[in-house]
């Protein structure tokens, strides 16, 4: 019921931004991209950054980060590997154990880092490349379909204005 309630509470949230559709969808985009690069504690960094020098906006910015969260990491940081490694054919299985077995073993995420930092530069390029492409990949699509999102919501809002005005002229 909690968890019903905030997703209500966020949703709302949303669809009462303020901005134009291009700059609240770019910010969006931002975030998507930002969300897919290894780069965890610099996320929200890096998109508010680009969402600045782009003129996008940085609340939705800091909000599509939030693709890569702590339910798919796993998984996110899996199909990063796997494309980086593949194009710069590394050994499939040499990095990405390293992660398994520190998920497996508990670590924290800032120790499962740490590991992978020791294992060498090969294995960062295949996660930042891989997280490159899925970035670039995820962030166009998402920015057409949030900017329709946005533009839908602006006429929904236009909608109620109208009815309100229309309500108020003939009740």
């Amino acid at each position: 019921m909690v968890f019903n309630r905030q997703i209500k509470y966020y949703y709302l949230r949303l669809i009462r931004l303020r901005g134009e559709p291009h700059e609240l969808a770019l910010g969006l985009a931002f975030g998507v991209f930002s969300g897919m690069l290894p780069i965890m504690p610099f996320q929200i960094a890096l998109a508010v950054t680009l969402a600045l020098f782009f003129k996008g906006s940085k609340i939705t910015a800091a909000l599509g980060t939030w693709v890569s969260n702590p339910l798919n990491w796993y998984f996110h940081y899996l199909f990063s590997y796997k494309i980086g490694a593949s194009l710069l054919g590394i050994p499939e299985k040499k990095g990405f154990s390293i992660i398994v077995n520190a998920v497996e073993e508990g670590d924290r995420f800032v120790s499962a880092l740490w590991k992978i930092t020791e294992a060498g530069g090969t294995i960062i390029a295949a996660f930042l490349i891989g997280g490159l492409i899925l970035g670039v990949l995820l962030a166009f699509p998402s920015y057409f379909v949030f900017l329709k999102f946005f533009q839908w919501i602006r006429m929904w809002r236009r909608g109620i204005r109208e009815r309100k005005v229309w309500r108020k002229e003939t009740g």
